[in-house]
């Protein structure tokens, strides 16, 4: 293979790692609940695991109910031991389909947003 060939691939492997980590966004990993998920009692709170650090001023969790009812969340949190986890108490909770939306920005300004959906029996 040639010299040139060889710096090519390079430079184009090269541009393609850069672009694609440029173009990163956080990604939920797990929640708590999970998605999907039944449950027998009703959480106590939210609990969401990303793959990068989040900005606390930019992440918020909103949570409806059976009736599409908006739910008050009262305090969405970014660890600060674990900034890529952010968490929110939960009122008492009844029986029914609950969809919790999040909406978040990493440190790199890239915003990012997403749903989780359980029951609680």
């Amino acid at each position: 293979m040639s010299i040139k060939r060889v710096l090519t691939v390079a430079t184009f492997a090269l541009a393609s790692a850069v672009t694609s980590s440029a173009f990163a966004h956080a990604k939920l990993q797990s929640s708590d609940p999970q998605a999907g998920s039944t449950l027998d009692t009703a959480p106590k709170q939210v609990r969401l695991k990303f793959n990068e650090a989040l900005e606390p001023a930019f992440s918020k969790i909103k949570l409806t109910g059976p009736q599409n009812n908006e739910i008050p969340v009262t305090a969405t949190t970014v660890d600060k031991a674990d900034p890529t986890i952010m968490t929110a108490p939960l009122p008492a909770l009844s029986s029914g389909e609950y969809h919790i939306q999040w909406s978040t920005m990493t440190h790199d300004g890239h915003k990012a947003k997403g749903e989780v959906t359980f029951k609680v029996k």
